[in-house]
């Protein structure tokens, strides 16, 4: 999940190839009813139920309302996810990729509601949160502590094992100094004061032309919100990052071990015989 852009259906297609050739199994769903092409063919694609495109066309609602909609619609039939998920052993990776509206992670309750069909009851899955933003935020202060913000409102909502991942890491490469890319990969406050030019912070007052009303993004005001912003990811301290470069396998692998480890999945399979392995090595190489 994430912003739009930030590169989910890539990081989710990165994956999948990762996992085929670890000779791992993946069951992939797509749960954006926007999403035009896949690199994979989705095992189950919301887009069979209900499409943004026929939403917004008869009844009149743009996109925001209309993907809300959807995932309203998917938990009155919510059979059409839960069904298929029956039939899906603990060996397999469950891969779900989300729209690009920040606004059901962090406002409204629809996919709480739909993560509690998902992990209780007879399905009770392990699931994990990937929260993703694109790595030139880093470029805009700014911006890179809003997301920052979305990041951790995603984290209260949801109540998930998280991780949060600054995707399409090679765009900028050269650009960031190695010690101040720590610092926004630990989400470190004090980047704030270190860059006035950003637009966090302001010395000089203007004026509206219309009149003497002071303009909101200027003066004490408005550097006293971000500050407030700023205390509030400090005092929760839930906010880090890990690096993603979608074409690099080995960042790929490493961002799926922390996936691992947060769901447990070594832990929930079952025990091998080598000649069950081998059978599987042999199926797969058919």
């Amino acid at each position: 999940m994430g912003p739009a852009g930030a590169g989910k259906t890539t990081f989710c297609s990165s994956l999948i190839q990762h996992l085929k050739s670890n000779r791992r199994s993946c069951f992939y769903i797509n749960l954006d009813p926007a999403a035009e092409e896949f690199a994979f063919e989705p095992d189950v694609d919301i887009k069979d139920l209900i499409t943004l495109e026929d939403v917004m066309e008869e009844l009149h609602l743009g996109p925001n309302g209309g993907l809300i909609y959807c995932f309203e619609f998917l938990l009155e039939n919510i059979d059409f996810l839960t069904d298929p998920l029956e039939e899906v052993s603990n060996e397999y990776l469950i891969i779900i990729d989300m729209p690009g509206q920040i606004e059901l992670y962090s406002h409204v309750p629809v996919v709480p509601n739909l993560l509690k069909a998902l992990t209780r009851g007879s399905l009770n899955i392990s699931m994990c949160a990937a929260y993703l933003l694109e790595a030139t935020f880093i470029i805009d202060r700014a911006k890179f502590f809003s997301g920052t913000l979305s990041a951790m409102s995603a984290m209260l909502m949801l109540e998930l094992p998280h991780v949060n991942i600054l995707s399409k890491m090679d765009l900028v490469k050269g650009q960031v100094a190695r010690k101040d890319l720590k610092r926004f990969i630990e989400a470190d406050i004090s980047l704030m004061q270190d860059a006035p030019e950003s637009g966090l912070s302001y010395d000089h007052k203007e004026k509206f032309e219309a009149g003497d009303q002071e303009d909101i993004t200027a003066g004490k005001n408005f550097a006293n919100l971000n500050r407030a912003v700023g205390d509030l990811i400090d005092q929760f301290s839930l906010v880090s990052f890990l690096r993603l470069d979608a074409q690099d396998e080995d960042s790929v692998g490493a961002i799926l071990s922390y996936i691992d480890d947060a769901i447990q999945f070594h832990e929930s399979q079952e025990p091998k015989e080598p000649n069950d392995e081998a059978g599987e090595d042999q199926e797969m190489d058919g």
